[in-house]
């Protein structure tokens, strides 16, 4: 618990930095290959850090309507939680300690960046914000149950280990029914992080932004680096569980890069080749669908650890 305890407090503050960084070098990777999907040049490499400084120096407005404290603690709320998330996931292989249950410490957090969104739309006073947190709010409650399933199976197979330490050593993506959990996690990701075609709470051809609509200046910049920390943590987060976890050591080093870089331009791609679908159809896609994956996922990996098969 020492060790623990001191490895927080050594890489908190060099680690949320560290983090931080990479995240808005993630979010230009993110431009750079949408830009070239549209055959367009894209942003240089400082733009995201140019676009996160102007925001700060811009004024923020505070709505007439509604909550002005919750409006304001809302961002806050999203960006300390997937900071923590960030901080825990790098903990484990630097350090190479974990605690256990970090793994359900790790899922609640990323909660908290959605329902920071749907707080602070609902603050907003504004009816577009309420109905852009309202959309928000039914997506995490249609794609939580397969993502769920899925890190169920995860820790079924790593021998209900639930520290993020066993379940990195776990071999998961060696199965097949690693790999539909791999493929149920990355779609709930993708609704995570509210992109295409899962940007229903967003959808600026429609309801302008949703929850967004009424923030500016920091705080909106706030919004913007949660956006890029998750787009950063949650690639993280699936290597971590699923693909053999981060190293950094060795060929190990290069060998995470391309884990991440594989994971983000999938992401990417999905978000580039894909319209946007309507509530209840993403409903319809993560309850029926998804779920029906996993648990199919997970019926094979009993019938596997039953019968002594590793391949499933």
């Amino acid at each position: 618990m020492d060790l623990l305890l001191t490895g927080v407090y050594v890489l908190f503050f060099p680690g949320f930095f560290t983090i931080l960084f990479l995240g808005l070098i993630s979010s230009w990777i993110e431009r750079k290959v949408t830009a070239r999907v549209q055959y367009r040049k894209g942003p240089p490499l400082l733009q995201p850090f140019y676009d996160v400084i102007k925001l700060l120096g811009k004024e923020t407005i505070l709505p007439a309507q509604g909550s002005r404290l919750v409006f304001v603690l809302a961002p806050l709320l999203g960006f300390v939680g997937i900071s923590l998330v960030g901080v825990i996931l790098m903990l484990q292989p630097l350090l190479q300690v974990s605690f256990v249950g970090d793994l359900i410490v790790v899922v609640y957090l990323l909660t908290l960046p959605s329902l920071a969104l749907i707080i602070g739309g609902a603050a907003s006073g504004n009816p577009l914000a309420s109905q852009g947190a309202s959309r928000e709010m039914k997506l995490v409650l249609a794609y939580e149950l397969p993502f769920l399933i899925a890190i169920a199976l995860i820790v079924y197979k790593a021998g209900f280990k639930i520290d993020l330490q066993s379940l990195s050593a776990t071999p998961v993506m060696g199965s097949v029914s690693g790999i539909l959990a791999f493929i149920v996690v990355l779609l709930c990701v993708q609704a995570k992080l509210g992109f295409t075609p899962f940007d229903i709470a967003e959808a600026e051809t429609e309801i302008m932004s949703g929850p967004y609509i009424e923030y500016s200046g920091p705080l909106l910049s706030v919004f913007k680096l949660t956006q890029s920390l998750m787009l950063f943590t949650l690639p993280v987060f699936i290597i971590t569980v699923l693909w053999g976890g981060i190293h950094f050591y060795g060929w190990g080093i290069l060998w995470s890069a391309v884990k991440y870089v594989v994971i983000l331009v999938i992401i990417i791609v999905i978000k580039n080749t894909n319209p946007r679908i309507r509530i209840d159809q993403a409903l319809k896609f993560f309850w029926v669908y998804c779920s029906l994956l996993a648990v199919i996922a997970f019926g094979l990996a009993v019938v596997g650890r039953a019968y002594g098969i590793a391949w499933l």
